[in-house]
C-alpha cells in the first residue's frame, strides 16, 4: 500500500539523473497530506524548475525554453496521468481491508512502475531538444550537484554507528508507516525493527550504484554535446540513461536488486498483516482522501 508506493518513490531507481527525477515531482507531491495535495501539485511547475535550476544552472537564453517545457509536461501530466494515479488507488484501497502476500505487493509495485512509464518517457521527448544547448560548465555545475547530494545521502543512510543507522532507519519507516496507518503500537514497532535489522539493504551498495548512474549520466550527456546528433538519437541516449536506473548495468548489483526486492515485498506485507482494522480503515481514508484529490486536479484548469 502506502509502502509500495513510498519504497517505489524512494528507491534509489529514482535519485540518480535530474531528467527522471524531475519527471517524477508529480508522483512525490502524491504524498503531501490531502489537505496539501492540490496546492502543492499546482505549484508543481514552479517547485520543479526551482529543483532543476538548482541542478543545472540554466542561462538565460535557455529558462523559457525549460520553463515551456515544463508547463507542456504538467499540463499533459494532469490530464493523462493524474487520473491512472487515481485509478491505481481505487484498486490499491479495494484491497486494503484485507491481508495480502508478498506476491501481491511486488504486483502492486510493478502496476505503479508501470503506470509511472510514460511520464519518464515524455518528460525525455521534451529535454532532448534542450541536451544540445548545455554547456561543459553546466555539466561542472550538475556534478557539484550530486557531490552535495552524496554527502547528504551519507549523513542520512550512513552513520558511523551501526546502532544509530538502524535507529534513522526505524524512524524513516515509522513514520511512513504512520502516515498511512495512524498510531502504530509497541509490537508493530518490534517487528519493523526486527525486519530491519534482517534485511539485506547495503546503503554503501547503493551510494557506489548511485555514483555509477551519475557518471555514466554525465558522460552521456557530454557525449551529446560534444557532437550534434538528431533528435531521435538524443531520446535513445535518454532512455539508455532511465534503463541503466532500472536495470542496473552492473550485474552483481541486479543480483542485490532483486534480491532486496523480494524482501521489501515480503517486509511490507509483514507490517500490513500486523495492522488492526481500525488502523486499516485509516489507511483505506487516507488513499481515497488523495484519489480524489487527484482526480480534482485532473479535471482542474492549472
Amino acid at each position: 500500500m502506502y509502502f509500495a508506493l513510498t519504497s517505489f518513490i524512494r528507491h534509489p531507481l529514482f535519485t540518480r539523473a535530474f531528467i527522471t527525477r524531475g519527471a517524477l515531482i508529480g508522483l512525490f507531491l502524491l504524498l503531501s497530506s490531502c489537505s496539501m495535495l492540490r496546492m502543492s501539485y499546482n505549484q508543481g511547475p514552479h517547485l520543479l524548475w526551482w529543483w532543476l535550476d538548482s541542478y543545472v544552472d540554466f542561462t538565460h537564453e535557455q529558462t523559457p525554453h525549460v520553463k515551456k517545457a515544463i508547463r507542456d509536461w504538467f499540463d499533459w501530466h494532469r490530464s493523462m496521468q493524474l487520473p491512472e494515479y487515481a485509478a491505481w488507488l481505487t484498486a490499491l484501497s479495494s484491497e486494503i481491508g484485507d491481508s495480502v502476500t508478498p506476491d501481491q505487493v511486488c504486483r502492486w509495485s510493478e502496476k505503479i512502475r508501470s503506470t509511472v512509464a510514460p511520464a519518464l518517457d515524455y518528460s525525455l521527448l521534451l529535454a532532448a531538444p534542450l541536451v544540445p544547448s548545455l554547456s561543459e560548465q553546466q555539466l561542472i555545475h550538475i556534478g557539484q550537484r550530486y557531490a552535495k547530494g552524496n554527502e547528504e545521502f551519507r549523513s542520512d543512510y550512513l552513520q558511523p554507528a551501526a546502532e544509530e543507522r538502524l535507529q534513522a532507519s526505524v524512524q524513516r519507516t515509522v513514520k511512513r508507516v504512520e502516515n498511512l496507518y495512524g498510531k502504530i503500537n509497541e509490537t508493530q514497532r518490534r517487528l519493523i525493527t526486527d525486519n530491519l535489522i534482517a534485511s539485506p539493504f547495503d546503503p554503501e551498495a547503493w551510494l557506489a550504484e548511485r555514483q555509477r548512474r551519475q557518471n555514466e549520466t554525465l558522460s552521456i550527456l557530454r557525449q551529446l554535446i560534444a557532437k550534434p546528433v538528431e533528435t531521435e538519437h538524443t531520446i535513445n541516449s535518454l532512455r539508455t540513461i532511465v534503463e541503466h536506473i532500472e536495470r542496473s548495468s552492473d550485474t552483481n548489483y541486479r543480483i542485490y536488486q532483486i534480491k532486496l526486492t523480494e524482501y521489501n515485498c515480503a517486509f511490507i506485507a509483514h507490517v500490513h498483516n500486523s495492522t488492526s482494522e481500525k488502523q486499516r480503515q485509516h489507511a483505506y481514508k487516507k488513499l481515497k482522501g488523495w484519489e480524489a484529490d487527484l482526480l480534482i486536479l485532473a479535471n482542474d484548469t492549472p
